[in-house]
């Protein structure tokens, strides 16, 4: 966009109808804050200057929002209330020789885009208005403000529920709390906004009248999409707004050539990224900043938490966070990945596995049934059923080293920190407590011993005994 332009975000609320301890433009959808995404919108429109009024919770919310957008400037709101006073201190924040246009926004409707909010402020400038609004139709519009319209369909003023009469809140037009001023404009009206009205509060809608009534431009552009102006102000709402998200995002994947086999299970946070020729099957969720490349198969039911998958892998019926997966790969049934694990391209990590800061080379599998914590495996080896990395001495975690094409036996204890060198072999049942050469095979040396005639004398009469018997005959 090429005119000077800032963008007010309020987030001073406080959110009672959420009934939380979180300030409620610090609840999630899509793996972000309702403010964050707010934020990332603003960003996409490349004004000058962004910036956060914030009071309610004022810590709390004001480093959420400088962690996710550092270059946002926090203003506090004082003790006059109302969005009007709001946006009044934020232009005071504004450099005195700013004179272009400001988008104000609600931190607490996070749907709204930046295509949208381009033609607002396209049509805002390009019509010399002094004021712009989003407004919408809504079947029910109670508790919402009216858009007030002459007979000619001209805009002469906004009036909020608790101020309209009984004709005015027939209205079906709604205020949709997203604007664009001219900044001198705004300024104006601001300074002649008093609190005269039932909630003693500076309304900034009532800067609409004020622009008008010096002969300045207003007018209100209604969307077909109610949820780009639909805010959040109860857990129900997040949960519905949520969704919605949820829907164009998974939309927009599909469209994009992905296959989503059930839509309606399938959860995709806002940061994921998803090449072309990807499957998602049923029940999965793909979190965080998780990225999955061409020919991958994910699901069903699997959750992956800021992943790496590599192309052609296939991940089922498991869950890992943090973790890397190369070209290739398989991963699961029922598999548990936590932070730091690296499966090398067309490794295997199968049914019953739990893997932790583990780097598993090219090839190398980890079947079933074991624990691989804190250890670098190399190519081409085989971590027998049952296999247990002990990494933990009940202080301290060690580091293991497994080379490559080494052959675990089954039901195998690597005590760490133990290395066993390339080629090696252990056998079924070893504890490993010492370091194995290349090309060995350790052992333990204890023989077996069979004690004949032992359940008889222990266990005489049980069902083991009488089959004993039999097997003599």
């Amino acid at each position: 966009m090429t005119q000077k332009l800032a963008v007010v975000i309020l987030a001073a609320g406080q959110g009672t109808r959420m009934k939380s301890t979180t300030p409620k433009v610090l609840h999630r959808i899509g793996g972000k804050a309702l403010i964050s995404h707010v934020l990332d919108t603003a960003a996409g429109l490349q004004p000058e200057t962004v910036i956060a009024v914030v009071r309610h919770e004022r810590e709390r919310v004001a480093q959420a929002i400088l962690d996710h957008a550092p270059h946002t400037v926090i203003v506090d709101q004082d003790e006059v209330p109302g969005t009007g006073r709001a946006v009044e201190q934020a232009i005071a924040a504004l450099p005195a020789d700013f004179d272009g246009s400001i988008v104000v926004l609600s931190g607490d409707a996070p749907l709204i885009d930046v295509p949208t909010l381009e033609r607002l402020v396209a049509g805002h400038v390009e019509g010399q208005r002094g004021m712009t609004l989003l407004s919408a139709i809504f079947d029910n519009p109670t508790g919402l403000g009216r858009i007030l319209r002459e007979s000619s369909g001209a805009m002469v003023g906004i009036v909020e529920e608790k101020d309209a009469s009984d004709a005015q809140r027939k209205i079906t037009e709604i205020n949709g709390g997203i604007y664009v001023f001219a900044k001198a404009a705004l300024s104006r009206a601001l300074d002649e906004i008093d609190t005269n009205n039932a909630q003693a509060e500076k309304y900034l809608t009532d800067a609409a009248a004020r622009i008008l009534a010096v002969g300045g431009i207003v007018d209100a552009v209604a969307t077909d999409d109610p949820w780009l102006i639909a805010g959040v102000n109860d857990r129900t709402q997040l949960a519905e707004a949520g969704r919605e998200l949820n829907h164009r995002i998974v939309l927009a994947h599909q469209r994009a050539g992905v296959t989503i086999v059930d839509p309606s299970s399938t959860w995709i946070d806002a940061d994921v990224s998803i090449e072309s020729d990807v499957e998602i099957l049923p029940g999965t969720y793909l979190r965080g900043a998780t990225s999955i490349a061409t020919g991958a198969i994910v699901g069903p039911d699997t959750t992956l938490v800021d992943c790496e998958v590599g192309e052609n892998a296939h991940i089922r019926r498991s869950e890992a966070t943090l973790a890397v997966f190369g070209a290739g790969a398989e991963v699961g049934p029922f598999s548990f990945i936590r932070p730091g694990t690296e499966l090398g391209a067309a490794g295997k990590i199968g049914a019953f596995v739990e893997a932790k800061n583990a780097k598993i080379g090219d090839s190398s599998k980890v079947p079933h049934l074991s624990y691989v914590g804190d250890v670098t495996i190399g190519e081409g080896s085989n971590i027998g059923a049952g296999t247990i990395v002990a990494n933990y001495d009940g202080v301290n975690k060690h580091h293991s080293t497994v080379g490559d094409a080494v052959r675990i036996g089954s039901k195998n204890v690597l005590i760490s920190p133990v290395t066993i060198e390339d080629g090696a072999y252990t056998a079924a049942g070893t504890v490993v407590r010492k370091d194995v050469p290349s090309g060995s095979l350790a052992m333990n040396v204890a023989p077996q011993r069979n004690l004949e005639g032992w359940v008889a004398e222990n266990r005489p009469g049980t069902s083991s005994a009488q089959a004993a018997e039999q097997g003599r005959e």
